[in-house]
């Protein structure tokens, strides 16, 4: 189908038939990445601003890639340096370096709702890289892309999601994601890590892991947010290790073959061990390579098209 939305905030947002296009396209992408010369002119001309408010390596470095790798010109922002850091608004901030003529602003921000904020406030487009617990789209679209990949269908599969979900971007948007692609989709996490009307979005849940990872697909492992916990939901780390952390003798008894995700970065020893990260069922990797054909799906969706 044909893409006309100027900004990528969110997978609620979007139609099913919207991710699948990001998909194919991607599919067509990721060759880029394997050749010699790993550079096509799609985006010439074009600028995008990585206008990071919060710190990353996976995120911001696989935008970065993504955007040289359709030729784009890239200005990564360095808050701590900034004007931000004065006083002055993310809006004006934005505002400012749009008068630069740039096309394209990529946001991760430590507040739900910001890079919406700023879309409606720029002509340029605004694609999501994170904000506060709200959603991380590209993450769970590269996840998507990951899952296709691997069982050539995301109809029919079950992922179960493993975690701290209450404070989880990526937990949101996986789900929704999954979700409108026909899969069946559980959560399961400590109580107080569950949010309470969590259902409503059309997922399973359940407190047990031994329930959430019996006959599934996908084990969905995902780090506790303890940078955005404002209050102790666990006794110790070594309890929630314990009882919702997968190590090599959980992980056998899966009544099937299951490929472990996570979206990193990863606290081995905690909710995963390293004897699981290093399994050929492990797709931790594969999912940071096609992050990569994702976002040079999305950069050029939003931005190649453009008048």
């Amino acid at each position: 189908m044909e893409w006309t939305r100027k900004d990528l905030i969110g997978l609620e947002e979007l139609k099913k038939e919207e991710i699948e296009t990001i998909l194919d396209l991607a599919s067509s992408f990721k060759d880029i990445s394997s050749r010699s010369v790993k550079k096509v002119p799609a985006l010439r001309g074009r600028t995008v601003v990585n206008l990071f408010f919060e710190p990353s390596t996976r995120t911001r470095t696989s935008f970065e890639l993504a955007a040289k790798r359709l030729s784009a010109d890239v200005l990564s922002f360095d808050v701590s340096t900034s004007s931000v850091s004065k006083g002055e608004t993310i809006v004006d901030t934005a505002k400012n370096i749009e008068a630069m003529k740039v096309d394209c602003f990529i946001v991760r921000h430590s507040i739900s709702g910001a890079p919406e904020i700023i879309s409606k406030n720029v002509n340029a487009s605004v694609i999501n890289a994170g904000d506060g617990c709200h959603e991380h789209p590209t993450q769970a679209l590269l996840d998507l892309f990951t899952v296709r990949e691997k069982f050539g269908k995301i109809e029919g599969i079950k992922i179960s999601i493993i975690g701290d979900i209450l404070h989880s971007r990526v937990a949101r948007s996986n789900i929704w994601g999954f979700k409108k692609l026909g899969a069946e989709v559980w959560v399961c996490g400590p109580p107080p890590l569950i949010p309470s009307e969590i259902s409503k979005m059309g997922v399973n849940v359940t407190y047990d892991l031994d329930e959430a990872i019996s006959n599934t697909d996908i084990v969905y492992l995902l780090r506790l947010q303890r940078e955005r916990q404002k209050e102790n939901f666990l006794p110790s780390l070594k309890e929630y290790s314990f009882i919702y952390g997968i190590d090599e003798k959980r992980y056998k008894k899966i009544s099937k073959k299951s490929y472990i995700m996570h979206p990193g970065p990863m606290n081995r020893g905690i909710e995963i061990k390293s004897e699981v990260v290093e399994k050929d069922e492990s797709l931790i990797l594969q999912q940071v390579t096609n992050g990569i054909a994702v976002r040079m799906a999305v950069l050029y969706l939003t931005i190649g098209r453009k008048r």
